[in-house]
């Protein structure tokens, strides 16, 4: 979550909500001067109507959620999934015992993932659901360190662990090494190369190592992490050293994407070296957010030391989570989900999001003002540059031109050692379908003659001009 502050003008501190008088129901006129403040209580209670239509109205001043190409987060799910969430919004997830039934469809979505991503034994491995992938890359990273200092006892705490990984990760595992004091080692770009690479991932690792995260899927470009070149490499490591470095692959997004449309990569438990992997049920696992996955091997991979076993509410809970209380209601969805589509299903929208990807990154390139990195054709995920003689505006101001028409597209400068690369990147999940992609076309179409017309590229301040935030 965001940190925040208050305001710092004292004159809007003290400023009240504009208040319509029709919002007053039973007494319009005193609505005028009895208007709530923003920054503090009210001093007494609104009638249900107003309080809505004050929150109403200044949402409409968000962006639109479907036009949002910037986020990986599913913005749109069938009515009757709606109705189940609305029904379990009030049961908190940690009280399995309260609510059985909940707890054995979260059991049952664990099993579902186990058997799709090959554990070798499904009904022994291990896993749970999480608010996100993010809550799901911690406790991973947490397993892998308490791993890593069991079995150097000796060393540790005097040992500084270490852990291996592109410098494309999401944020969430940065965060990970600077919470847990690990140190983070991060290999850069390089050329054409924008995530991990094998020979580099095994070059960087030690008896220090905790794990490599593989990421199937990068943010940054929608392409997948070499998983199985990856393992080979360490492989290889352990037969010259002795080191025995275990592997994560983060797959928020593409864990949920290529067992359906790319069977033929080997990526998750089918390789002995992947102790666990992640996943992001509220991204293609087609959920509202916010809920997430991990799932481990096997009972060896997560360190029993790290499970909780809490007699709460008259049940023995065993949990292993960084919060406690949160709502049922995203893990009744992906069940519904699960049980709605099935594999075929998932195989029909997610081919349909990388058609969609595919057809609108193809278009984009015959308007010849712009240059692709990817195509879509792994993630329906892509990422383009302007083309190498277009001198007169650059992505940022495509980007936000583009806003002006209700599309959020994200520009952004890649990290090191491409930090002279700038590109705008197009999420597409369900829900956008070819239709609203053609419109894109349209109205990217339209603003390129202005844009061709500039003097130069307008954007000066171009930390403040992305909308990439992962």
């Amino acid at each position: 979550m965001p940190l925040h502050k208050g305001p710092d003008d004292h004159d809007t501190a003290h400023r009240r909500l504009a208040f319509n008088p029709f919002f007053g129901e039973a007494n319009p006129v005193g609505g005028m001067t009895e208007a709530p403040p923003r920054h503090r209580l009210p001093d007494g209670p609104l009638p249900p109507m107003s309080a809505y239509q004050l929150v109403h109205d200044e949402l409409m001043l968000d962006g639109n959620s479907r036009l949002n190409l910037a986020t990986f987060v599913t913005t749109w799910m069938e009515p009757q999934a709606g109705v189940l969430m609305g029904e379990c919004r009030d049961k908190n997830m940690i009280d399995k015992d309260e609510y059985p039934r909940t707890a054995e469809l979260e059991r049952r979505c664990v099993a579902m993932l186990a058997d799709l991503w090959h554990a070798p034994d499904p009904s022994s491995a291990v896993g749970c659901s999480t608010t996100g992938s993010s809550e799901a890359c911690m406790l991973a990273g947490m397993a892998l360190k308490r791993r890593w200092a069991n079995r150097n006892a000796d060393r540790y705490p005097g040992a500084r662990p270490n852990l291996v990984m592109g410098i494309n990760v999401q944020v969430c595992w940065e965060k990970f090494c600077n919470f847990w004091e690990v140190e983070p080692r991060l290999v850069p770009m390089e050329g054409d190369r924008f995530h991990l690479d094998a020979a580099s991932a095994a070059a960087l690792c030690d008896e220090n190592t905790i794990g490599v995260v593989a990421v199937l899927g990068s943010t940054f470009d929608g392409s997948y992490e070499p998983v199985a070149d990856i393992c080979a490499a360490l492989d290889e490591l352990q037969a010259r050293t002795g080191l025995d470095i275990p592997v994560h692959v983060d797959g928020a997004s593409g864990a949920m994407v290529a067992p359906f449309l790319d069977e033929h990569v080997v990526w998750d438990f089918r390789l002995p070296r992947v102790s666990s992997i992640n996943t992001s049920g509220h991204k293609y696992g087609l959920v509202y957010p916010g809920v997430g996955w991990a799932l481990w091997r096997s009972p060896a991979e997560l360190p029993e030391e790290l499970v909780f076993r809490v007699n709460y509410l008259g049940g023995d809970m065993p949990t292993f989570a960084l919060n406690f209380s949160r709502p049922g209601a995203q893990v009744v969805a992906q069940y519904y989900t699960f049980l709605r589509l099935g594999r075929e299903g998932y195989r029909t929208v997610q081919q349909t999001s990388r058609d969609v990807a595919r057809s609108l990154a193809g278009k984009i390139e015959a308007l010849g003002d712009f240059r692709l990195l990817t195509r879509g054709d792994q993630l329906p995920v892509f990422a383009f540059t302007t083309a190498s003689d277009v001198t007169s505006f650059d992505v940022f101001d495509v980007s936000r031109r583009l806003r002006e028409h209700g599309w959020l597209v994200p520009a952004y400068t890649f990290p090191a050692h491409r930090e002279d690369l700038s590109v705008l990147r197009v999420v597409c999940r369900n829900g956008f379908s070819a239709d609203l992609a053609g419109l894109l076309v349209e109205d990217l179409a339209r603003l390129l003659p202005e844009l061709r017309r500039q003097p130069h590229p307008f954007t000066r301040d171009k930390d403040a001009a992305t909308s990439f935030h992962h």
